[in-house]
């Protein structure tokens, strides 16, 4: 044969460049088989050979469009319900043969190899099988494609002479390029459909292994995880800073899945960052509930009768603080609490619906980001929480405690009031959400002061006071307090106490803990330990 591919054992074919190489013959074994048949037209229309394999081969078939089997090319049939079927020297030497070497050539003479310039393969559903619920054992392995990688990686491994496609979204490039250059890919185009089959192959492998160290271990030694970009950023925490934003993939829902945006400018990676923290303290309640955030950190939180009057009280907690905020609700927006929303300056709000007025009042701030959460799944936070360092990642589990009243201890005297215990509980939970060393106020089912971030934990105290004084200075009588952590000394708790508290949680366990009890059995006031710290670095 003349043809360039197909071998003559008497006549070798001569030496390609990897800039010469033509496209003769493709194999196509799918599982998606999104546009695989108009794929397969287009390249046979080119004069190109098709071999394919099982259902792709039937796809092939049922639309006229000649080619090839598997069994055909190789000589060997497809044997054991499918599981070998293109695992064969033949194909692997058409794939892998270097071109311009003469005694890779010379082997594929005398083998009658048949290259290969092109293979379409994608995998086999795993990710999407083992998200299934009540899925099987079985049905996951048997979803574990092992002819399909092999076959992409070698042709990804020899780009210089074939051409590894996986995304259904890159046919119809292709056949442009066929079509505008006789037949033939560029050595460029080659390069960059192998560094896609590689992260494609590299993504469905770290499932694989995922799914299998989750079954034994909660932390391998090897910990494997893929992420897959969703949008890119206009730049980072600072505009020097390029960023994108990467959801995980096999989770079933992340930060921005089923989010419309329905109005303002593109999301920023601060909004982002913020956007999460805003998201995991409002799922906290569920009653009505609105959380402000501020770099990262909670400036204002309520549950209230409806959503306005949680917003109304949530922004009375820190209104200077708000200003440039992210508001998130866990109820949907109507006109009255937009009017409310659009006399103050907020970068993003997140809601899960918004009614027509909600929306008309909402345009008049254009640049305000507008997200609506269609999102039908729970956000996926049994996932390990990461924190990258230089080098590594460190890997805990995620502090999804949420304790009821039943696991506290009282340390005091006095016992709190069952309303003083319904605020005590509030804190607590707004607490753990607050950058340490972390102190929350609150009073009505509202936070009225937060201290946050500091080095010492009664510098964090009198900030909460401070900003609770200012906002409100009636908001501290009879206010709760919460601390993410033990307080060492009595000085915290003493100033929360002269400033009008009565009720205070924290975890306990300092060696001074006597003399913290002593000042609130002094005070009269109530203290709750909880033997359970929250510290948010």
């Amino acid at each position: 044969m003349t043809d360039g591919n197909a071998m003559d054992t008497a006549h070798p074919q001569p030496l390609t460049a990897p800039g010469e190489v033509q496209v003769r013959r493709a194999l196509l074994s799918v599982s998606d088989k999104t546009g695989i048949v108009d794929f397969a037209r287009g390249l046979a229309e080119l004069g190109i050979e098709l071999v394919s394999t099982g259902g792709t081969a039937g796809a092939l078939a049922d639309a006229g469009i000649p080619h090839r089997s598997i069994t055909d090319y190789t000589g060997f049939p497809e044997i054991m319900d499918g599981r070998v079927k293109t695992l064969n020297p033949k194909l692997y030497a058409g794939l892998l043969a270097v071109r311009d070497n003469p005694q890779h050539l010379a082997a594929a003479a005398d083998a009658d190899v048949e290259f290969v310039d092109l293979v379409c393969v994608n995998l086999y559903p795993f990710e999407q099988t083992v998200a299934k619920r009540g899925v099987t054992d079985s049905e996951a392995i048997e979803n574990i494609d092992i002819g399909g990688p092999t076959m992409i990686r070698a042709a990804a491994k020899n780009f210089a002479f074939a051409a590894p496609v996986v995304s259904p979204a890159s046919y119809d490039a292709i056949l442009d390029e066929l079509r505008a250059a006789e037949g033939r890919l560029s050595l460029a185009t080659r390069e960059s459909l192998a560094a896609e089959a590689f992260a494609y192959t590299a993504r469905y492998d770290t499932a694989i292994a995922r799914w299998f160290s989750e079954r034994r271990d909660d932390f391998p030694p090897l910990f494997v995880r893929a992420f897959e970009k969703v949008t890119d950023l206009s730049y980072g925490e600072n505009p020097h800073q390029r960023a994108a934003y990467y959801a995980q993939v096999g989770s079933p829902a992340h930060l921005l899945s089923n989010v419309r945006q329905l109005g303002g400018k593109p999301l920023s990676f601060n909004n982002l960052l913020d956007l999460n923290a805003a998201r995991l303290l409002v799922r906290e309640f569920g009653g009505a509930a609105c959380v402000i955030v501020k770099h990262n950190n909670p400036c204002g939180v309520a549950v209230g009768d409806g959503p306005l009057d949680a917003y109304r009280k949530a922004f009375a907690c820190d209104p200077q603080s708000a200003f440039g905020g992210i508001l998130a609700f866990n109820r949907p927006i109507d006109g009255a609490l937009a009017e409310a929303i659009v006399q103050q300056f907020a970068e993003v709000l997140f809601a899960p619906g918004y009614d027509e007025a909600a929306l008309a009042t909402l345009a008049s701030r254009p640049n305000l980001r507008i997200l609506q959460d269609d999102e039908q799944q729970a956000l996926h936070l049994a996932e390990p929480d990461l924190k990258q360092v230089v080098g590594g990642l460190l890997v805990q589990d995620r502090d999804l405690d949420t304790q009821e009243r039943s696991e506290m201890s009282v340390a005091t005297r006095r016992e709190p009031t069952d309303a003083e215990w319904g605020e005590l509980l509030f804190a607590w939970r707004v607490c753990k959400h607050v950058r340490s060393n972390a102190i929350v106020l609150a009073r009505d089912g509202a936070s009225v002061g937060v201290g946050a971030g500091q080095m010492s934990r009664v510098d964090s105290v009198r900030i909460a006071l401070e900003k609770a004084r200012e906002a409100q200075p009636d908001a501290l009588r009879g206010a709760a307090m919460a601390s993410d952590a033990f307080f060492p000394f009595a000085d915290g708790p003493q100033a929360a106490i002269d400033a009008g508290v009565t009720a205070i949680i924290q975890p306990g366990g300092s060696v001074r803990d006597d003399l913290t009890i002593a000042a609130c059995d002094a005070a009269g006031v109530a203290m709750v330990f909880t033997s359970r710290r929250h510290f948010k670095h």
